[in-house]
């Protein structure tokens, strides 16, 4: 799988379609089965009652800061599936709550089964990486999280609030800036830190030659 061309590699960080393509790809079928299961039970009721296109929009964005913050702290990760937008739809699920608490059925029952749910899936991500058997795959819980932090800013940013008002304009700003932060640190540090790479490979391949012509006589 890591051959694939869909696949996020951190030594391919120049295909810029990997941060996105690498949601279609999954490690297992049970992956892939739990992924498009968490989607229907929380994405179809944010889409029934926001839209597809804020849904679609919140989706992406978490695939995106999924591979972004992988990239950032796990700089040396393969990244497969779509939990960046999984967990993306998850935070925008709190974000539809914190805006229309007072409108929706049962908002304290939606709230706490994303908390259990985030928490036990999160739980599991986190022991993952703790396992002696590093022959079984690990979870990116770090594409997880980031992936709710987009989920969550957009989802203040974008989603209906139906009564009393427009949203508090502070709260508006606030999600804004924290998505353009962490977007603007993300892409910086992929520039930086590819370049950098570009660099130390050149400069690497100019001293092998070098000793290599030395080594034949021809220096």
């Amino acid at each position: 799988m890591e051959d694939s061309l869909l696949i996020y590699s951190p030594e391919q960080r120049l295909q810029l379609w990997r941060f996105i393509s690498y949601a279609l790809l999954h490690c297992s079928w049970l992956h892939l089965g739990f992924n498009v299961s968490t989607q229907l039970l929380f994405g179809l009721p944010l889409e029934l009652v926001h839209g597809w296109w804020r849904t679609c929009i919140i989706y992406l964005a978490g695939i995106l800061a999924g591979s972004l913050g992988t990239s950032v702290v796990d700089s040396e990760v393969y990244l497969v599936g779509a939990s960046g937008g999984v967990y993306a739809l998850l935070a925008a699920q709190l974000a539809s709550v914190a805006l229309n608490f007072g409108q929706i059925r049962h908002g304290l029952a939606q709230l706490m089964a994303v908390l259990i749910f985030a928490s036990c899936d999160l739980g599991y991500a986190v022991y993952s990486r703790t396992l002696e058997d590093r022959t079984r795959p690990t979870v990116s819980y770090i594409a997880h999280m980031t992936g709710a932090l987009a989920g969550l800013s957009l989802g203040l940013l974008f989603l209906k609030q139906f009564q009393g008002g427009g949203r508090p304009r502070l709260l508006r700003w606030l999600a804004l800036g924290v998505w353009s932060a962490f977007s603007i640190f993300a892409i910086t540090f992929n520039l930086i830190n590819t370049v950098t790479a570009q660099l130390l490979a050149e400069q690497e391949g100019k001293v092998i030659k070098q000793r290599l012509l030395h080594d034949l006589g021809m220096e």
